[in-house]
């Protein structure tokens, strides 16, 4: 388990994955757990990362770890 809550407002579950956004490609990048909180990325539990999505023309980019669930 990590140390860093999920960033939506409300959620206290653990973070597992992180959220960035590219805006000049219109781009939302979700990968794993960065190694430290960074103050332009979202960190989010696995509920919330699962049910990402992104406005209508966006690109959701999803990084993930063989062998590894969020």
């Amino acid at each position: 388990m990590s140390d860093r809550p999920c960033s939506k407002v409300a959620c206290t579950q653990d973070a597992v994955a992180t959220l960035t956004y590219v805006y000049a490609d219109s781009m939302a990048v979700l990968g794993p757990l960065s190694q430290r909180a960074e103050p332009h990325s979202y960190d989010l539990c696995e509920p919330h990362a699962d049910r990402l999505s992104a406005p209508q023309g966006w690109q959701v980019v999803r990084h993930v770890v063989l062998g590894q669930d969020f």
